[in-house]
């Protein structure tokens, strides 16, 4: 069947349309509106979506925060390194997950050397020598700090990880305002969740005079949001584990909103990733901390939204397979030339798509 072959989610997509800034007013990013129910598509701007959402609907935001992760420095017999934290907590030995980079091999009991040495006013030391003590299982590095605090040393020290495809993934100062949501409170992720990107606070208010409600999630974004599918069929790919939680009083909204009819919006791929997820779970109780390596594509139902707001993304990638699970595979990529012809702008600061009308599994 097409919908479980890779080479099946590739489409031709011009260079210049990949976005390599967002615009300097969020809102006005254009917007693919695509109403299932009707089989009909409208172009519009972001600022007017309000004017597509179902009534008294509940928008569900992710209110992860991105954190800087990423470290230059130089292994300890010499030559440089990269560091990519991919977490800012340690697993139950005291271990942090991270990428190294570097030319030279990479074995347990290599030692590399982060930050500045030129110390502070107080004495406290500022250098981090990250030691690796053994490949964990997702082809990353399981390492010990030693040296100052790792979230204090990133916040000062650490680069934006923007994505490989905007600006061959360099980071400048402006990423860190701009590769951020507005309403980002909790840290803990190495990407975006990009569809929020396009929010402003007063857009948000907006919304909420509108009748809308608004509820969280918490999913932490991981580097696997990016790692390519390479099999060539999709139902063999592996998906990357990601942390997920719900508060008490946004979990209660949702619960209200399933039993009361009341449609609900996610924001973003990883905010429906972490509804079908918790969906899914017997007792699902909040305030827990919860793994999922949840993977969306057509032929599985969805149960826990009724639209989606999205950004455009890669050929072949599990997110693009994740939006054709609501509406059909063939029907996405028509929606995507379409986009294409109107010139919209495309990935993590291009612009966006509201699929509404879902019907939802029961």
């Amino acid at each position: 069947m097409n919908d479980f072959l890779l080479k099946s989610y590739a489409y031709p997509l011009p260079q210049d349309l990949v976005a390599d800034r967002p615009l300097a007013e969020r809102d006005q990013s254009r917007l693919l509106v695509y109403d299932a129910s009707l089989g009909q598509s409208t172009h519009t701007f972001f600022h007017k979506l309000s004017q597509h959402l179902p009534p008294q609907c509940l928008l569900v935001f992710n209110n992860t925060k991105v954190f800087p992760c990423r470290l230059q420095g130089k292994k300890r017999s010499g030559g440089k390194a990269e560091l990519f934290v991919l977490s800012l907590r340690p697993n139950e030995e005291g271990l942090y997950e991270c990428l190294i980079g570097s030319n030279a091999r990479k074995d347990p009991g290599d030692q590399f050397i982060f930050g500045t040495n030129s110390g502070t006013n107080s004495g406290t030391r500022s250098e981090l020598l990250v030691t690796i003590v053994k490949r964990s299982e997702n082809e990353t590095f399981l390492v010990n700090f030693d040296g100052p605090d790792i979230t204090a040393l990133l916040q000062r020290e650490g680069q934006v990880p923007i994505p490989p495809y905007i600006r061959r993934g360099v980071s400048d100062g402006r990423d860190r305002e701009d590769y951020q949501t507005v309403y980002a409170r909790n840290l803990g992720a190495t990407a975006a969740p990009t569809a929020g990107l396009h929010f402003t606070g007063p857009g948000m208010q907006a919304l909420l005079e509108h009748g809308h409600e608004q509820a969280f999630v918490t999913l932490h974004v991981g580097p696997g949001t990016f790692r390519p599918v390479s099999a060539e069929n999709i139902l063999e790919h592996k998906m990357h584990s990601e942390n997920f939680f719900i508060e008490q009083q946004s979990w209660r909204k949702i619960v209200q909103a399933r039993a009361t009819g009341r449609p609900i919006v996610a924001v973003g791929t990883t905010s429906l990733r972490a509804l079908e997820s918790a969906h899914g779970i017997k007792d699902f109780q909040a305030d827990q901390v919860y793994p999922t390596k949840i993977f969306l594509y057509p032929g599985r139902p969805i149960h826990s939204i009724d639209g989606l707001i999205t950004n455009f993304h890669l050929p072949e990638s599990t997110l693009l397979m994740l939006v054709s699970a609501l509406v059909g595979r063939e029907k996405i990529l028509a929606l995507y030339n379409q986009a294409i012809e109107q010139r919209y702008r495309f990935f993590s600061y291009g612009d966006a798509m509201f699929i509404t009308g879902i019907q939802h599994a029961k």
